[in-house]
């Protein structure tokens, strides 16, 4: 069973001075401490601590990787084990990057059971609660029978904050890239915010699997 001093001392030895900085810049968060560990090698070690979710539950959220690893290891758990943990890793969620992530491909099999909570992280006051619910749409729900599910969930966004906003124009990007049709009907409504709704026809056009036609007709929909 390993402890948090081990997983320190592992982390400490893999640090890298100058990722922590610039990773540091990325994150715009001087409330969160890093190590300075590189992603590649925090994925090596949760592979190598598979087993150990629990135990790191019980470890400080001193550290972004420490988080990280967290998510990584419950993630990894089938969905009757991940969703027991869920909740208590979610509103632990502080920054961008584990946000998106911290995925759990155990929801590919369960996504109705997982709609309910994913609607409980939308109608939360945390921002990154609320991105992680959109996260979670984009990774498991960009399919034909979940677009109503989408849109319906973007509408109803009463936050302005960054993250949340560009959140939603990430799964709307995705919308359109997989069903350019249907996200051009949900664009034409013009539900979205400005930024948001221009965001993500900037992020759709930035896809080489949207056509040079499809990206000038959705640049003609931009919000000015």
């Amino acid at each position: 069973m390993i402890t948090y001093e081990e997983v320190l001392s592992r982390l400490h030895k893999n640090s890298d001075g100058g990722y922590r900085i610039f990773h540091s810049k990325l994150l715009k968060n001087d409330r969160i401490k890093l190590i300075g560990v590189r992603i590649p090698v925090l994925r090596a070690l949760a592979k190598e601590w598979k087993g150990e979710a629990d135990m790191f539950l019980t470890f400080p959220d001193e550290y972004y990787e420490i988080t990280f690893l967290k998510c990584a290891l419950v993630g990894a758990l089938k969905y009757e084990e991940f969703i027991k943990r869920a909740d208590r890793l979610v509103p632990l969620l502080d920054n961008w990057a584990i946000c998106d992530t911290f995925t759990a491909p155990c929801v590919k099999k369960h996504r109705k059971e997982f709609l309910p909570y994913i609607k409980k992280y939308l109608q939360s006051d945390k921002e990154f609660t609320v991105r992680y619910g959109l996260v979670m749409l984009l990774h498991y729900y960009v399919e034909e029978a979940y677009l109503p599910v989408i849109f319906e969930s973007v509408s109803n966004l009463k936050s302005n904050d960054y993250y949340i906003m560009m959140g939603a124009a990430w799964l709307i990007a995705e919308v359109l890239v997989k069903h350019y049709a249907e996200g051009v009907c949900f664009l034409k409504e013009g539900i979205l915010p400005k930024e948001t709704h221009n965001k993500a026809i900037q992020k759709a056009c930035e896809s080489f699997r949207v056509s040079n036609e499809e990206k000038a007709f959705l640049k003609s929909l931009r919000k000015s």
